[in-house]
C-alpha cells in the first residue's frame, strides 16, 4: 500500500552562517528561532519548521549535494500584498520581483519575491480573498 502524505513537517536549508540566517528569518519573516538537539538551530512558523544546517558541517544523513542558495520556497502570508511590500521596504529588503499573480496550491495568489542572505529565493504569497456573493 502506498503511504498517504498528510503534510510537510520540516525542511532543511543549507547556509553559510546559521546565526545570520536565523536573524534574517526572525526579523524579516517573523519566524521563531528554535534551538534543539546538541546546538542545532531551526525556524518555526505555524506547525512547520525549517532546520538550518551549516554548509561547512552538514549533518548526516543529508541531501546528495547540500548547497547554500539552492532553495526556492513559497510562504503563505497574511495580506494584503501591498502591506508585505511595504514591510520589506521598511526593512530595506530588496524585492526581486512582484507583486505578480501566481497559482498557489489551492488557488490564485499574489506573490512578491526576495532573497535570504544565502541567495535562496523566497516567495511571499497572499491568497486572493474569496468574493462574497
Amino acid at each position: 500500500m502506498t503511504p498517504r502524505i498528510r503534510r510537510l513537517d520540516h525542511l532543511v536549508i543549507t547556509v553559510a552562517d546559521v546565526e545570520r540566517t536565523v536573524a534574517f528569518y526572525v526579523s524579516v519573516l517573523g519566524m521563531e528561532a528554535v534551538a534543539f538537539g546538541e546546538g542545532r538551530r531551526a525556524l518555526r512558523f505555524g506547525s512547520q519548521k525549517i532546520n538550518v544546517h551549516p554548509v561547512d558541517s552538514p549533518l548526516e544523513p543529508k541531501a546528495s549535494t547540500p548547497t547554500r542558495g539552492s532553495a526556492d520556497l513559497c510562504f503563505v502570508v497574511d495580506g494584503p500584498i501591498a502591506a508585505v511590500v511595504e514591510h520589506l521596504r521598511d526593512l530595506e529588503v530588496p524585492v526581486v520581483a512582484g507583486p505578480v499573480p501566481r497559482t498557489g496550491a489551492v488557488g490564485p495568489i499574489q506573490s512578491v519575491y526576495l532573497r535570504d542572505p544565502d541567495g535562496n529565493l523566497l516567495e511571499l504569497a497572499c491568497y486572493e480573498p474569496t468574493p462574497h456573493v
